[in-house]
């Protein structure tokens, strides 16, 4: 095998271990309502979440098509920049999932890409109006939507049914949002997993395996699916705790409505090609669903520092992926060098998280501190 073929290997190598990290830390988005509520126990969820990540991959490629050939020119990419790119994604990927925030792995991804191209290709390589309309317009409006939806939904869900007797309610909202949930599982596949599907195609495109302008073959799909949902299955509980219990205090009306509203907001997404994060548009929902409860309490300065993580995730994957760019350029010397550095981070990350872990017996216990004044419920 020459060197240029086990590049590409491990490029897609290395893009599959991105699609890792992006399963265990985008769980949440899906379950986390679910897990806070009881509707689902955390084991359960997880499992499930990581089945229809996996159908929800094979549902749509059109994501994967503004990946591959939509924000980079592809013609100007080599395997190296794509792999800097993606250090610089999981890296941020590994931070904020120490951190417990649940920042974007989209965006991670976006930042560490442009990073990277822009270092090795100059800036003519990265086409900013694709930038603009598909990345950064739908970040600004997809949580400000979701939360808008949620809290419409939340509001009429308290309405319908205050005259249902509270337990049958709880009831009924639980087994909802099992639908729910599994909804915006299947949704997170059919977005998140395309993002994969879309490095590894312009990886093949940029080592002339594929054609200029290909879509994903078909073991690029099965491929990606495989690894988020795996990803997924391991569950990324210190985000789960954060999502679920951080926010506001979530009841069963809330989880439904928080989830149905994402899911029509990211499936809309996927149909048009907007590879949005999911996260932020599960945040919002659930933030929505907060203000969306009379007397919900929302924890504001957990809301701002989420935000502020939301802000630095392009800019700061960029400059990692702009870095790795300029080292692994300096050819296999450089590139082994980026990948032994990555993979010491993720072993101290790892070990970092062991001092105060999270799993699934103490997801639900309170990770973050209680407000001063008493969390009022209503009559749901």
């Amino acid at each position: 095998m020459d060197s240029v073929s086990f590049l590409l290997v491990a490029v897609i190598l290395t893009a599959l271990a991105f699609d890792f990290t992006n399963g265990f830390h985008d769980t949440a988005n899906s379950m986390a309502t679910s897990i806070a509520t009881g509707a689902l126990s955390p084991r359960i969820a997880v499992c499930v979440a990581a089945v229809l990540n996996l159908a929800g991959a094979f549902l749509s490629t059109e994501v994967a098509k503004t990946i591959s050939n939509g924000i980079v020119d592809d013609a100007k990419v080599s395997p190296v920049m794509i792999f800097a790119g993606l250090i610089g994604a999981i890296l941020w990927n590994l931070i904020t999932w120490l951190a417990g925030l649940p920042s974007s792995s989209s965006h991670a991804l976006f930042g560490g890409l442009i990073g990277a191209v822009w270092v090795g290709a100059g800036e003519s390589a990265v086409r900013f109006t694709a930038i603009v309309e598909k990345i950064l317009i739908p970040a600004v409006a997809s949580p400000i939507v979701a939360c808008a939806v949620a809290m419409l939904a939340t509001y009429l869900a308290y309405v319908i049914t205050q005259r249902a007797a509270a337990p049958a309610a709880r009831k009924g909202f639980r087994a909802g949002q099992v639908g729910s949930a599994s909804l915006v599982a299947l949704a997170h596949g059919t977005n998140d997993a395309q993002k994969t599907m879309g490095v590894i195609t312009l990886t093949l495109i940029a080592g002339g395996v594929l054609g200029h302008g290909s879509g994903p073959p078909w073991w690029v799909v099965l491929a990606a699916g495989l690894a988020i949902s795996l990803g997924t299955y391991v569950g990324g509980w210190r985000i789960i705790r954060t999502m679920g219990k951080g926010l506001t205090d979530i009841q069963p009306p809330q989880g439904f409505a928080a989830e149905t509203s994402a899911t029509a907001v990211i499936l809309a997404s996927s149909h048009l090609g907007f590879p949005l994060s999911t996260t932020q548009v599960c945040t919002g929902s659930i933030l929505g669903a907060g203000l969306g409860r009379r007397l919900a309490h929302v924890r504001w300065g957990i809301a701002g520092r989420i935000a502020v993580s939301w802000l630095l995730t392009l800019p700061a994957a960029a400059a990692v992926g702009g870095v790795a760019a300029w080292v692994a350029g300096r050819g296999n010397a450089g590139v082994a060098l980026v990948a032994g550095v990555a993979v010491a981070a993720a072993v101290g990350f790892y070990a970092l998280s062991r001092r105060r872990p999270v799993n699934p017996d103490n997801v639900n216990e309170p990770g973050v501190p209680e407000p001063a004044e008493p969390t009022l419920d209503s009559t749901v």
